[in-house]
């Protein structure tokens, strides 16, 4: 069905999406290349919301060479007016002759639509080119589309013994600088990032993504049960969204003096609903979530379902057996009961280990 030309054009396509991982955000990343003649005439991607799509910045890009021309796209071309008019209506226009789309747009909006459209004007329309590899680029804006919830994946950065501080709570530094460096890589493509008021009161952490290039912050999500969020918090300053069960009228005043936005998730039992922190995210337009908390979230987490995948990062050190671990959650009786992982990728960053696993379900 489709040539070596094809995936060739494709992997193009792929590689200027990616150009958006750190500002596309909440929409899509999206990548598009026009071919004509054997020789690549056009191509773009979408940088951020508002402004012009892949395709549109693809066809501006080849002008009058366009017609004609077959359009390599990651995702199918939008079929309603959002923030921008339709793409499938510009390349119709446009005069492209075939289209090779990566993946279908999980919007219930778009799905299936931009196609049929592209069709019913007579162009030729194949779909699932390097598939696998598109759906990766936007795991977050699939998840939201389709679970009405951000991805969650949860960084942990642990010596080898499993061990992510120190018992009296001292953690820095764990792993090497380049360990560290990926990791703010992994804060910058992230919609938000949440932690726990128990991280906050302990590490003090900012919570930036530093030593990246990027124009945005993610925005900063705490569960805080009981409004013990200081005042001189480092994390304070940007968007902060703070999770509650507290109805504190002058805690509640008092950060919103700070610019803090409150938001009220009781489950009932003094806690924070993390089922519906999780829906209130995705109605946000969170994409991609990064958790980086203690233990008690991190099993919290992992136990109720949430967790979508792991990034690991272990030192090759020892600390011992009475420093914290990576998860707390009720003792298993079972062997059965286990928390089984696929394990998507193993590398060395640095001198560290990165591990990155899915849960096995």
């Amino acid at each position: 069905m489709f040539s070596s030309q094809d995936r060739l054009y494709m992997a193009r396509a792929l590689r200027l999406a990616e150009k958006g991982l750190y500002t596309a955000t909440p929409n899509p990343r999206v990548g598009a290349v026009l071919v004509k003649g054997g020789e690549i005439v056009g191509e773009g991607w979408h940088e951020r919301a508002g402004m012009p799509h892949a395709e549109i910045n693809a066809l501006l890009d080849a002008g009058e060479s366009a017609r004609g021309s077959t359009l390599y796209v990651t995702l199918e071309p939008c079929s309603h007016f959002g923030r921008t008019p339709p793409c499938a209506d510009a390349v119709v226009d446009a005069g492209i002759s075939r289209v090779v789309v990566g993946m279908k747009d999980p919007n219930p909006l778009v799905s299936g639509r931009g196609i049929e459209r592209l069709e019913k004007a007579g162009i030729l329309v194949e779909c699932g080119l390097l598939e696998a590899e598109a759906l990766e680029l936007n795991p977050g804006f699939v998840s939201r589309m389709t679970r009405g919830k951000p991805w969650v994946r949860l960084k942990i950065a642990a010596s080898l013994d499993g061990k992510t501080a120190l018992r009296n709570g001292i953690s820095q530094w764990i792993t090497g600088e380049a360990a560290r460096r990926d990791g703010h890589r992994l804060r910058a493509r992230s919609c938000a990032l949440l932690t726990g008021i128990g991280t906050v009161l302990a590490d003090d952490p900012g919570l930036t993504a530093r030593d990246v290039e990027t124009s945005r912050q993610p925005m900063i999500v705490v569960l805080d049960s009981e409004l013990r969020l200081p005042s001189s918090a480092k994390l304070l300053g940007g968007k902060v969204l703070v999770a509650t069960a507290s109805q504190d009228a002058q805690k509640i005043g008092g950060l919103e003096a700070l610019g803090v936005e409150i938001v009220h998730l009781p489950d009932g039992k003094g806690r924070v609903d993390i089922a519906r922190l999780m829906a209130e995210l995705g109605r946000r337009g969170i994409n991609e979530l990064l958790v980086e908390a203690g233990e008690r979230i991190n099993g919290a987490m992992l136990e109720a379902g949430f967790v979508d995948e792991i990034v690991f990062y272990l030192a090759p050190h020892f600390i011992g057996n009475r420093a914290k671990g990576m998860f707390d959650f009720p003792e298993l009786e079972k062997m059965e009961d286990r928390f089984e992982l696929k394990i998507r990728d193993v590398r060395m960053v640095g001198k560290d280990l990165r591990i990155i696993g899915r849960p096995d379900v």
